[in-house]
């Protein structure tokens, strides 16, 4: 498979772009004013404990204080305090109390960010956590060979570089590296972690403790599989800087690494700042002339199949089939590009055959296990919907480059003309049994006004007629279509 990552980078962005045969596939961007803190370690001030949610809310610094559940405070075992697994949250804070945390998920919305105390800090190779003892594997890493060997040189790395206590998290790109590798990882790992116990020692909260890496520096030590061809940046103080830091933790990424100095958009290239625009569309179309119409709410996303324009050849179960199939594709596609997460509703189109619908499902699980986020399908129901959830760790496209829209106000409608009028004159009786006035003034926006002088004219006149008093109208050009005022005169 060929693949490439794009890094375009400004000094108010950084935008990267994972391209896979001529597609975009996923879409980064980071603003520096608003850099996710996914990944950062605060040392916090307990502000508040809610025995009823078993949560409490942590200031760590931020606009909003952040929010941390009971289950990421718990630990497997009794702690040096003597807290059980079952312990509840009055039972391990209080009010007041420092406590170093984790942000596993940034602020969404009107959502403070997601908090734990089980800290974990990456490297090349490795996840360090200092809290437990426990040795995992990548789950990509699937030869039992190969997971027993790693576990092996963990294990004796653990006496060679003297790490007492935590325990380790074997990445993805550590298959078939060496123990002298792994090693140099681990003790780079326990340096940066002792520096880390001295600033939360000295620190008072709310205070930053370990930031993560800029955005360009996590996709060269994060992103990086054996098929990246090329990752090509645009910009030449960050190339060179990138430079440094891959010599330093990534050597094997030096190769692949690439200045790009062309007159022509890096984002150009593949058409990604298309295929953003597109990613911010309702309708996504298919190549058959079927489409998707996927919309996201705060409680979960929802994806719809339609055949649309696609007829097929052979008949209407064959034409359902085809048109679920290259759904998938695009529906895999548009989840990592728009990073939608939570729960995922795909409504496909009712198949009659069973098999068709294993089919359908075993697609959608393969190729979502190119994800980097961690994804969880159910089986097809009867209705042809299939339930799925994927790990949201950060906002969506979406709610990272737009906002809901004045007038609507996110709903996507707003009311006709003809409403607005009917409201209008339910808002002049209800003034009119208050107040004792002469007449009435209406100021509405100009499709509104058009059509009580038109269309509703006739009501007009037996509203005059009832109150016995006269309703004048007024445009006002910077009212919305919803937006109108009764002024008494």
């Amino acid at each position: 498979m060929n693949s490439e990552i794009l890094v375009n980078i400004t000094p108010m962005e950084t935008r990267v772009a994972v391209v896979e045969n001529g597609a975009v596939q996923e879409i980064f961007i980071e603003r520096t004013e608003g850099r996710g803190i996914v990944g950062n370690i605060y040392k916090g001030k307990i502000v508040r404990v809610l025995p009823g949610m078993q949560a409490a809310f942590v200031d760590i610094g931020l606009e909003r204080a952040a929010f941390i559940h009971a289950s990421d405070i718990v630990k497997n075992k009794s702690d040096d305090e003597g807290h059980s697994p079952n312990a509840t949250i009055n039972q391990l804070v209080r009010e007041g109390q420092s406590i170093v945390v984790q942000v596993i998920k940034d602020p969404i919305g009107t959502k403070g960010a997601r908090l734990t105390t089980h800290l974990s800090i990456p490297s090349r190779y490795l996840v360090y956590m200092p809290d437990t003892d426990h040795i995992g594997i990548s789950q990509r890493i699937e030869g039992e060979e190969e997971r027993t060997r790693l576990r092996n040189i963990v294990l004796e790395g653990k006496e060679n570089v003297g790490i007492e206590q935590g325990g380790f998290i074997l990445r993805t790109a550590a298959e078939t590296i060496g123990a002298v590798e792994i090693e140099k990882d681990m003790d780079y790992l326990r340096r940066l972690w002792r520096v880390l116990g001295e600033r939360i020692a000295g620190e008072t909260a709310p205070q930053i403790i370990y930031e993560d890496l800029a955005l360009h520096f996590r996709v060269t030590r994060d992103m990086i599989r054996t098929e990246v061809d090329k990752i090509r940046i645009d910009s030449n103080e960050s190339f060179t800087k990138t430079l440094d830091f891959v010599r330093k933790y990534t050597p094997e990424v030096e190769q692949v690494l690439e200045y790009y100095p062309g007159e022509r958009p890096i984002f150009d290239l593949f058409n990604v700042e298309d295929e953003i625009q597109k990613a911010l569309s309702r309708k996504v179309d298919l190549k058959s002339g079927g489409y998707l119409i996927i919309d996201q709410t705060e409680a979960m996303a929802t994806i719809d199949v339609n055949t649309g324009a696609f007829v097929g050849h052979r008949n209407l179960e064959e034409t359902i089939f085809k048109t679920n199939l290259e759904a998938v594709t695009a529906i895999v596609r548009q989840l990592r590009m728009r990073n939608l997460g939570g729960i995922i509703i795909i409504d496909f189109i009712d198949m009659e055959e069973a098999e068709h619908r294993r089919q359908v499902l075993r697609m959608l699980e393969k190729l979502m296990e190119r994800d980097h986020a961690k994804t969880k399908v159910t089986g097809v129901s009867e209705l042809g919907l299939v339930e799925m959830t994927r790990k949201r760790t950060r906002e969506s496209l979406e709610q990272m480059l737009t906002e809901s829209c004045t007038v609507c106000e996110g709903r996507g409608r707003i009311k006709t003309p003809q409403t607005v009028c009917y409201e209008i004159f339910r808002e002049i009786l209800r003034e009119e049994r208050a107040y004792n006035t002469d007449s009435y003034l209406v100021l509405a926006s100009q499709s509104v006004v058009d059509r009580l002088l038109d269309e509703e004219s006739d009501a007009v006149a037996d509203l005059e007629e009832f109150i016995k008093k006269p309703v004048q109208f007024r445009v006002e050009p910077m009212y919305t279509q919803e937006q109108f005022d009764v002024v008494l005169q």
